[in-house]
């Protein structure tokens, strides 16, 4: 009996084939929306992630306190509270602090031979490319002994170097470039880093920290200062070290609000993978209501369904079919729809998916507990969105179904 109910089920839904698929559209969307923001959420989380780690996967960033002026605030790292024995300190008396590297930043005009461009030029160390994760193209970057001895000695941005060397047919490494006037030898050039923010790794020079406070900057402060952890599990403990370190160097009293900020990188990420998951969440609940929308779709598909055969209802409980069966055949059908429409929306969820990590360079993104959730949810609906029409159906009287014009 079971089989027949499904027979005729079946062939009541194959009969309309158009009316059919418009019928399924809105679960189609639906699941195939909720596939696909799963995905995308996670490719946006994965690419949030990849961005912060690349700033280096230990680093605490330490800026320098704030100062006012006119009574207005100018926030953190608009004062001079961080020097580089600063940094040499939390070095050497931070047990869980692995390396820092003291950075100091500014602009200015660079030329080599007829090419020129203004760029930034950043003092730093010899630790700054472990703790920022950075490798070179070719040559190398400097050493403490250039740092100590303030070397003319220059490492160029890719995107520096391809500026300033276009054309000209020369290794940059060994040739010797002017710094707002000043001569420096190119000993090394760094491998494309990509961008961070609003900062382009690429587009920049570093030299040793002391050189440029020596010859360009004339100030023995820095912008802030990089710290390595030595594992991300001592990342909290390596802040409160520093925390603590610095506000003994600066001889701040225990009422003293700190001089200075520690950026926590993992404190970053935490947030905004949270911002991340908020908007999947958001379009998650966007694809459900598509899902409803094609519930309701199949329910006034199936009213429809009802009306139109109210006399083949007639003559089937007039021969003998039981309410049961008459219900359970209308539920099949609802259900057929939306599962149909539930495999044919993961189908194409699944292909957009997979499109989304490919153009993305994210990997795999699909989600099986969100394709496992859309399926159970459209089933579900196909059941509920079904029982109206299927008891409207059940209901009829065999008398006024075989009257009915």
């Amino acid at each position: 009996m079971m089989l027949e109910i499904m027979r005729v089920a079946w062939r009541s839904v194959k009969a309309n084939k158009m009316r059919s698929f418009l019928t399924m559209l809105g679960i189609i969307i639906g699941v195939m929306a909720v596939v696909l923001s799963s995905a995308i959420g996670m490719s946006a989380k994965n690419g949030v992630t990849s961005r912060i780690e690349s700033l280096g996967s230990n680093v605490l960033t330490i800026m320098p306190g704030s100062t006012s002026v006119g009574g207005v605030n100018q926030g953190y790292g608009s004062a001079s509270t961080l020097t580089i024995s600063n940094a040499t300190a939390i070095q050497q008396d931070d047990p869980d602090v692995a390396m820092t590297a003291p950075l100091v930043s500014h602009s200015a005009q660079v030329v080599f031979g007829a090419n020129n461009t203004n760029t930034a030029i950043e003092g730093t160390n010899q630790n700054y490319p472990a703790i920022k994760d950075v490798s070179m193209a070719q040559g190398s970057f400097f050493t403490s002994e250039d740092v100590s001895k303030a070397a003319n000695v220059a490492v160029l941005g890719s995107q520096v170097e391809q500026t300033l060397f276009s054309g000209t047919g020369v290794n940059p490494v060994g040739q010797t470039i002017d710094i707002a006037g000043i001569p420096f030898t190119v000993i090394g050039v760094a491998a494309s880093q990509g961008a961070s923010g609003f900062e382009n790794e690429n587009d920049a020079i570093a030299i040793p920290v002391t050189t440029e406070q020596n010859l360009l900057t004339g100030s023995d402060t820095v912008n802030e200062i990089l710290a390595s952890a030595k594992s991300a599990n001592v990342m909290n403990q390596a802040q409160l070290e520093i925390e603590s370190t610095l506000r003994v160097l600066h001889q701040l009293s225990p009422s003293t609000a700190d001089d200075f900020q520690i950026i926590n990188q993992a404190t970053i990420l935490s947030a905004l993978s949270g911002v991340t998951q908020i908007l999947t969440d958001l379009l998650d609940g966007i694809s459900a209501i598509s899902l409803l929308v094609g519930g309701i779709g199949i329910m006034n598909i199936m009213l429809v369904s009802v009306t139109e055969r109210t006399r083949e209802i007639g003559i089937r409980k007039a021969i003998g079919a039981r309410r049961s069966v008459i219900l359970t055949q209308f539920l099949l059908e609802s259900l057929g729809l939306s599962l149909s429409g539930a495999v044919i929306g993961l189908l194409l969820g699944t292909a957009g998916a997979l499109t989304v990590g490919a153009v993305s360079h994210t990997g795999n993104l699909l989600s099986p507990g969100a394709m496992i959730l859309a399926v159970i949810f459209s089933i579900l609906i196909g059941l509920v969105f079904g029982v109206y029409p299927a008891r409207k159906a059940a209901n009829l009287k065999p008398i006024d179904a075989l009257r009915y014009e």
